[in-house]
């Protein structure tokens, strides 16, 4: 049976719950990691903050963290949506419990607003005896939404934070468990129709991606990116979430199949990446040996103008090189910072080739916040080795070729390949087309 919140109830069970929470989480960490959690730590929603702080400390406490919060989580929203329809306000607002920031203003509100029945009844007329209503679908959904966000915040603290492993269990298992979860919540109580279950089922995916993004967990470009793969295999989810609503399991065994992409995540192995190479070519009008001068290193790109760079992706700007020959060491600067390249190879107007021993971030992601660090920009796309080769063309003229071998450490790999080899391309051609320039300019004076 639905029953409504009042202020004093909601106040009291929000502040008591609040204040349980942090002295739980602040013991923890003071017991294992030694660091002393202040409230405006606790009351910090970013999770990079938390990194930040947490930094030393086991791996497994992030993810654990993240843990114990579910059930005062689950609690939250649920006290959230009936104050909020106690109050006469949208169900759907309970779904600003999960917005940085703008959770405490909005729950701070929620303890001073007044019943429904004393806004609305005339002046001088009794209170309404009837208790305010909420239809039991929308309550389903948000609560599945709600079981979603959970779900995934739990596997990617597990996955990526614990394991640091973008696997098939979170590519896979994410989505499939959200599309599952949030059609069964939604069907539990009464069967419903399909296309309404799937709809849920894309609903929570796109919130739990959104969810993500508030807190600093991921960028929005490859939030989006994945997004695709998600809403795939959500489908599926919300078919078998509500089939198992369909057959009566008891409740504590259907919800228990939400804990599978977890429990994936946690065991699976992290295999080897592929190595991958991608080959550029061009002509140059002017002589191998001049060519060669521009390879070694090269002054100042100008600004990018390619779409691609300008939403983020890393763009180079220029080379320079200490020392000559094998064992000198080439830097190669991106709009994100230095590569660093011990020469391999130096075959003057023939033969540059290089290591790749450190690298900057691949790109820099898109985020309400000024500054966000998810890990899928350390180490999981992976620049190895680069070679520039010139063969001389008749009429003076010059085929370069530039070739990178790169590894990307995210499952699926031949989806993430495919944009991965894309932005090396494009990088290819920025720097082979300014090299053309340059030796050609120099042919023309």
């Amino acid at each position: 049976m639905w029953h409504p919140v009042d202020r004093k109830t909601y106040a009291a069970y929000g502040f008591g719950l609040m204040g349980f929470k942090y002295a739980l989480d602040a013991a923890l960490i003071w017991q294992v990691a030694g660091v002393r959690w202040k409230p405006f730590d606790y009351l910090n929603p970013l999770w990079s903050a938390r990194q930040q702080l947490l930094e030393g400390a086991p791996a497994w406490l992030a993810p654990g963290l993240v843990v114990i919060t579910l059930p005062f989580l689950w609690i939250g929203v649920n006290l959230t949506l009936r104050r909020a329809v106690s109050a006469g306000i949208s169900a759907w607002t309970c779904l600003l419990f999960f917005v940085p920031g703008v959770n405490y203003v909005w729950m701070l509100a929620l303890c001073f607003l007044p019943p429904r029945s004393t806004r609305t009844r005339p002046a001088g007329a009794p209170p309404s005896p009837s208790s305010p209503q909420v239809d039991e679908r929308l309550t389903s959904a948000l609560l599945g939404v709600a079981a979603s966000i959970g779900i995934t915040l739990v596997t990617v603290g597990i996955g990526v934070y614990l394991k640091r492993s973008y696997s098939t269990g979170l590519f896979l298992g994410v989505p499939f468990t959200i599309g599952y979860i949030s059609s069964y919540i939604y069907n539990r109580g009464q069967v419903r129709p399909v296309g309404e279950s799937v709809i849920i089922a894309l609903t929570s995916v796109t919130i739990a991606g959104g969810a993500l993004v508030v807190f600093a967990l991921e960028g929005i470009v490859c939030t989006v990116m994945a997004l695709p793969i998600a809403f795939a295999l959500a489908w599926p989810g919300a078919l078998v979430g509500r089939l198992v609503a369909r057959q009566s399991v008891e409740p504590g065994a259907g919800v228990g199949l939400a804990l599978l992409a977890p429990l994936l995540v946690a065991v699976e192995p992290r295999p080897a990446p592929p190595a991958h190479e991608v080959v550029t070519v061009v002509e140059i009008a002017a002589p191998p040996d001049v060519v060669w001068r521009h390879v070694v290193t090269f002054p100042e790109l100008p600004p990018p103008t390619e779409l691609l760079f300008r939403v983020g992706v890393a763009a180079p700007t220029r080379a320079r090189i200490v020392g000559s020959g094998v064992g000198a060491t080439r830097y190669c600067d991106f709009t994100t910072g230095s590569f660093v390249e011990p020469v391999t190879a130096w075959e003057p107007a023939r033969l540059l080739a290089f290591d790749i021993v450190t690298q900057a971030p691949p790109m820099t992601e898109w985020s309400p916040y000024r500054e966000v660090n998810p890990p899928h920009l350390d180490g999981y796309f992976r620049a190895t080795h680069g070679e520039f080769r010139l063969t001389p063309l008749p009429g003076g003229h010059t085929r370069l070729e530039g070739r990178t071998r790169y590894v990307v450490d995210m499952f699926p790999q031949r989806y993430w390949t495919l944009p991965a080899g894309r932005i090396v391309a494009a990088i290819h051609e920025r720097v082979l087309r300014h090299i053309a320039a340059l030796a050609e300019e120099d042919i023309s004076r």
